[in-house]
């Protein structure tokens, strides 16, 4: 019902990457990834490269599709129907790949984004410290000037590619003494200058994506490989957050539109006191309960997507999205298992996959409550600051109890 809203080009792309994800993916990966069998799927990423699948929305000059990030938000939809951990290989490129398109150097763009693009390259962000989760400017890993180098000691964790990845994309603190979102600066860090990569996580789900820990004793970094200017850390991480957050979005559809499927196919089938369990309001009602979840989070994150190809400020609606699409999928994906009933809860379907994988997309990349602080902090900035060019309805109500508006 959502194709009216896609261009042709959108349209096709999107069915070009749900061909690749119905034809190209087997099912053996998944169930090895999430045994841990495979700690990361390379050879997806490297496919998916050779089909010029990897950051659709990037110019054409640098390996990608030029296209827009509608046309993401509908191919990024269709891989999150494989889970959290295929979703995240496959939006790794468009997250890194923003800092490398925004503000990297030409030198960077071509030994880095081009490859990263083509799947030849596999590149991971370096973000969370184990000291800290939300308070990201609180970084303590530091990057020291030593002549055409600079030298990196600290350590990150929760490394989304930890295991795969050929290059970091790093901040570090580069200014102690400036204001935190002043502070940091970003670089680009290759395995083989040393970083120590470290697999220690035993995760619930978003398994097989080589989640790590990594860490940086005097590693040494070429000037060159800075991201930016030196100290604008802040603004390059406040951009990707549009990134970061969107394709969170846009694979939490995915995995809800695919529980949602199942759930429908199951209670069309599965019978009980003498009739399809769909003719129960106990199930019907929670397949409707879905559907209209699902929707109503595809709507609004088409609409901040149009709204940042637009050039337009989409940070509130970013974060509406974030926070709209994981908890619906964690709802969506909660009803399915209770359609299902108790073979729900069991490996035969993938629903319990999915929930696995899901309920870390409302801490990732912001937790939700952070992005209920973004999202209220931009709504009174709006109404507060806005010109009164709409009704104002107060003065509607009983102008003689004026003096009963008592705020202090």
């Amino acid at each position: 019902m959502f194709d009216f809203l896609l261009s042709d080009v959108e349209r096709r792309v999107r069915d070009e990457v749900r061909a690749f994800v119905r034809d190209r993916v087997p099912p053996k990966l998944l169930k090895d990834m999430d045994a841990d069998r495979i700690r990361y799927p390379r050879e997806y990423v490297e496919t998916l490269g050779a089909e010029n699948l990897l950051g659709l929305r990037f110019p054409t000059a640098v390996g990608g599709r030029g296209l827009s990030w509608v046309a993401e938000m509908a191919a990024l939809e269709e891989v999150g129907v494989l889970g959290s951990s295929l979703g995240c290989a496959f939006a790794m490129p468009s997250i890194v790949g923003e800092a490398l398109n925004l503000y990297g150097t030409p030198d960077q763009k071509e030994r880095y984004l081009r490859p990263l693009l083509a799947g030849r390259l596999v590149a991971a962000e370096a973000l969370t410290e184990p000291r800290g989760g939300s308070d990201f400017f609180g970084a303590t890993t530091t990057a020291r000037r030593d002549g055409d180098s600079f030298v990196l000691n600290g350590a990150k964790r929760f490394v989304v590619g930890a295991e795969g990845a050929d290059v970091f994309l790093v901040y570090a603190k580069t200014d102690p003494e400036a204001k935190p979102q002043k502070s940091l600066s970003v670089f680009l860090v290759e395995r083989a200058f040393g970083v120590e990569v470290l697999h220690v996580y035993g995760l619930l789900g978003t398994r097989g994506g080589g989640t790590g820990r990594i860490v940086f004793r005097d590693v040494r970094v070429p000037a060159a490989n800075l991201v930016g200017p030196l100290h604008a850390g802040g603004d390059i991480f406040n951009r990707m957050m549009v990134p970061e957050r969107m394709t969170s979005a846009g694979g939490a559809l995915g995995a809800a539109r695919a529980a949602l499927e199942v759930a429908t196919r199951y209670s069309n089938r599965r019978k009980a006191f003498g009739k399809l369990i769909r003719e129960f309001e106990a199930v019907s009602f929670k397949i409707a309960d879905s559907i209209t979840l699902l929707d109503s989070a595809r709507a609004l994150a088409y609409v901040a997507a149009r709204q940042i190809d637009a050039g337009l400020d989409a940070r509130r609606l970013v974060s509406e999205t974030k926070k709209t699409a994981t908890e619906a999928a964690w709802t969506i994906v909660n009803h399915a298992m209770q359609v299902l009933g108790g073979i729900g809860y069991t490996d035969v379907y993938p629903i319990e996959r999915l929930l696995r994988d899901v309920r870390l997309m409302m801490i990732w990349t912001g937790s939700n409550e952070i992005m209920n602080l973004l999202i209220q902090h931009e709504y009174y900035r709006e109404v507060l600051e806005r010109a009164p060019e709409v009704r104002d309805v107060e003065q509607d109500a009983n102008a003689e109890a004026a003096a009963e508006k008592v705020y202090e």
